[in-house]
């Protein structure tokens, strides 16, 4: 079976490829068919500089080229069709790739599981807050009624007081008038006694 695929040549990190027909067994540096044209991807600009004629013939008797042949021929528009995946990962890559995207995935549900916790925490710590609040409302309400009973007993505590004070100014003041009328009736008595002895 013919495939068309590229040929590495070039320097090393400096790659520019040929595009062969060979059979799809050999490798591609054994040898090939005919040389279908230049690729260079590291040059600026790139060069494509294909035969297309000659692509298309090799097309029409049965040559498949390559994934990533393919979608340049497809980006160059010599034939139309879907791109293909060119790319092939291995198993050994493909198994590291797969614990790498399950840690990760782990790690974003560790991190959600603890956001949640420290919401939940967040939440209590208002609720607490809320509640400690409402009880120093409380107490400061009871603090209030305290305060205002205390004035109301301070304001009726004087005016008691002012009353003892008026009954005791009110009992001096009857004790003084008795005191006064005992020696007036006493001074009166003396002097009608003076009196009689007199007349006498």
């Amino acid at each position: 079976m013919l495939r068309i695929r590229l040929q590495r040549m070039g320097k090393k990190k400096s790659p520019n490829y040929r595009l062969i027909v060979s059979e799809k067994i050999k490798d591609t540096q054994a040898g090939s068919l005919e040389i279908l044209g230049l690729y260079n991807p590291v040059a600026i600009p790139k060069i494509v500089d294909f035969k297309v004629d000659r692509i298309k013939y090799w097309i029409e008797k049965g040559a498949k080229p390559s994934n990533t042949v393919n979608n340049i021929f497809i980006k160059e528009g010599i034939i139309s069709g879907d791109k293909m995946k060119s790319v092939t990962i291995s198993d050994k890559r493909r198994s590291k790739i797969e614990e790498k995207s399950k840690k990760e995935k782990e790690e974003s549900e560790s991190a959600k599981e603890e956001e949640k916790k420290d919401s939940k925490k967040d939440v209590k710590a208002e609720e607490g807050s809320d509640v400690k609040q409402e009880v120093k409302e409380d107490v400061k309400e009871e603090a209030n009624q305290e305060k205002n009973q205390e004035s109301e007993n301070n304001k009726v505590e004087p005016s008691k007081e002012k009353n003892k004070d008026e009954t005791e100014k009110n009992d001096k003041e009857a004790e003084e008038k008795k005191v006064q009328k005992k020696n007036e009736s006493n001074e009166k008595s003396e002097d009608e006694k003076q009196e009689k002895s007199e007349d006498k």
